[in-house]
């Protein structure tokens, strides 16, 4: 190329260059968007992996060495942005590092000083130095989306071991990168990479060994001086935010609670440095401060509104637990917690996001609470109390129907960290999150109240991405009959056979009766059929946009399973008399139910999730089908 004159567009050997990768990428990209036959789609893909090969090698000898390893590092970051993880790794990243080492880059990544040996011989300073460590860290982040893509859900041992092993790998590039003022832009990509898998690793249980890696990357965007402007303080508290997350999972709140504490002063210290440096603050600089403090507010009153109400042991309070009705009809200003929140936050939108993580616990699902709640009077006093607020916001604000865009989002456990103060909307999938709340907690009071408000404005919005919600409400919905009777054991309410009248819906008495008919026979209830068809039905949808969480899905369906498994114990062993069993404990429904849960199962993404109870099903169905054809 340098016969021809500079390395530059003009040049015949450049443009040639150009031409082929343009060319190579066009094919991968159209690729990717082409619905073809697999074995078809993989020749392609092997073309396209050849071509670009065939590319590297005609053209090593003819550019000059600080051209050809830019180019590298470029197409590699093309490639990623098309989800060519693999080909990004073994094309481009791994060849522009093999000029460093020919071995296995995990044996180097031991050793702080082997790895600056071997990868930085000229120091930082040197050009390459950056290109590097964006090499170094784009190759991290391809083995995490290779990783995601063959188990999303981490359930293989070794899938979480290479997470953790890209976390030790990015830890360690920042670790290098972090004195240098110049390479500030690596340190802030490296932070955003180390959460966005540490946000991933919470949701499969492992907040307490990502906890480290989050504190690493608060520090690091505290340690950069470049970084501790104003620009990037929604970033940093969003760190911070999912720091004190992590201590409030791993049941440490009084440490979630300081470090939240800790963020809201090193908050307010760059306030005033914003003061004392410009004269009068912007609106978009008071909308950043706002937005940090209310993250840093939403922790500490996620343990405060407890801890302040606890009493000591020897302590007795025989105050009985008011119920919703008793709780509506006392002054506004009686409930301590609503106080709290009037202090605290200001519009409606704050509020209501803290009530919304002051509830939340990662331990608790839509139908398996795992954690037990403590049994102080005053905790349960606080949790109907924040129910009650939040049904009262949501009962004189007006629903939004944006859908919140998440900048740094895990497709997982969504903290709704966008509302800002003084707002007097709530968003649509806030409302959504605060009922599921009330259904985990059984305040079904609650529950109705925040039902009927919710269920009038999704069917009048035309969007089609909330069908998804209104799918959601119409399953729990169905299962809060199934529920009921167990749950009014929990009710503390005034007397039980007035409880139960209150609690029970209009007609429920003829639906008792007709439950009570059918258990006599053995066969399943119409609720208990009408809810398999209809969770079978949502899972059966094409759009994913549209589908209900899978969560949701996942709990329904291991309901109906375990009801099921009961229904079925009669018949599952009786061999060659099993039609004969059928008939005779009227178990015909109970296999339909039992076939629906195999075709629900898998439509959708359980087996990634529940392998044991796909085999359960499968073994059961089959054993039942078998021994129907040879009775």
């Amino acid at each position: 190329a340098s016969f021809f004159g500079a390395v530059a567009p003009g040049n015949p050997v450049v443009d040639s260059f150009e031409a082929e990768l343009r060319n190579v990428l066009g094919f991968l990209r159209r690729l990717g968007a082409a619905r073809e036959p697999k074995r078809q789609q993989h020749e392609n893909h092997r073309r396209g992996a050849n071509a670009l090969f065939n590319i590297w090698i005609k053209y090593k000898p003819r550019l000059p060495e600080w051209y050809y390893n830019e180019k590298l590092v470029k197409v590699g970051d093309s490639l990623a942005q098309i989800k060519e993880y693999k080909l990004a790794v073994s094309q481009c990243y791994g060849r522009y590092l093999q000029q460093f080492i020919s071995v296995n880059l995990d044996d180097v990544m031991a050793d702080v000083e082997r790895f600056k040996f071997t990868f930085f011989p000229n120091g930082f300073r040197d050009k390459s130095a950056a290109l590097t460590l964006h090499a170094l860290q784009e190759r991290n982040i391809c083995i995490y989306q290779m990783v995601c893509s063959s188990d999303r859900n981490l359930q293989n041992q070794k899938s979480l071991q290479t997470c953790f092993s890209v976390l030790s790998s990015l830890q360690l590039t920042m670790q290098v990168a972090l004195p240098q003022d110049n390479l500030c832009w690596l340190i802030h990509n490296g932070t955003i990479h180390i959460y966005t898998i540490c946000r991933h690793l919470m949701t499969r249980g492992q907040s307490a060994k990502v906890l480290e890696y989050l504190l690493w990357a608060s520090i690091c965007m505290e340690s950069s001086i470049p970084l501790l402007s104003v620009h990037y303080l929604t970033w940093r508290a969003t760190l911070y935010a999912a720091v004190s997350q992590c201590y409030f999972d791993c049941q440490a709140g009084i440490h979630g609670e300081a470090f939240a504490r800790r963020g809201l002063i090193k908050i307010d210290e760059l306030k005033q440095l914003e003061s004392i440096s410009s004269s009068v603050p912007n609106s978009e600089t008071k909308k950043i401060f706002r937005e940090a403090t209310l993250k840093m507010s939403v922790m500490i009153f996620r343990r405060a509104v407890f801890e302040s109400r606890r009493k000591p042991i020897t302590y007795h309070r025989p105050k009985l637990r008011v119920n919703l009705k008793e709780a509506q009809n006392l002054p506004r200003s009686c409930t301590v917690t609503k106080q709290l929140l009037a202090e605290m936050f200001d519009g409606v939108a704050a509020q209501f996001l803290a009530i919304l993580e002051a509830l939340s616990d990662s331990s608790r699902r839509l139908l398996q609470a795992s954690s037990s709640l403590p049994d102080e009077t005053e905790i349960h006093d606080v949790l109907s109390e924040l129910f009650v607020a939040g049904l009262e916001i949501l009962s004189e604000a007006k629903f939004c129907n944006n859908i919140q865009v998440h900048s740094y989002r895990r497709e997982v456990r969504s903290n709704i960290f966008v509302i800002t103060t003084g707002e007097d909307e709530v968003s649509g999938d806030a409302a959504m999150k605060f009922i599921k709340l009330a259904f985990s907690y059984e305040e079904w009071d609650v529950f109705d109240s925040a039902l009927e408000l919710a269920d009038n404005f999704f069917q009048a919005q035309d969007d089609p991405i909330w069908k998804k919600a209104e799918m959601e409400l119409k399953l729990l919905k169905l299962m809060r009959p199934l529920l009921l009777p167990r749950k009014l054991k929990h009710d503390v309410a005034v007397s039980e056979k007035s409880s139960k009248e209150a609690k029970l819906p209009h007609g429920s008495k003829k639906k008792q009766e007709v439950r009570k008919d059918s258990l006599k026979h053995g066969e399943p209830s119409h609720d208990l059929i009408v809810l398999a068809t209809t969770v079978f039905s949502c899972v059966s949808i094409c759009h994913e946009n549209i589908q209900p969480d899978i969560e949701v899905i996942v709990d329904v369906i291991m309901f109906l399973w375990q009801k099921c498994k009961k229904g079925l114990q009669k018949i599952q062993w009786s061999g060659r008399d099993c039609l004969k069993s059928i008939h005779k404990y009227k178990a015909y429904q109970w296999v339909q139910i039992l076939w629906i849960i195999n075709e629900a199962v898998q439509k959708s993404s359980i087996a990634d999730t529940n392998a044991v109870m796909l085999t359960e099903v499968t073994l059961c169905l089959t054993a039942i089908l078998e021994n129907a054809a040879d009775s």
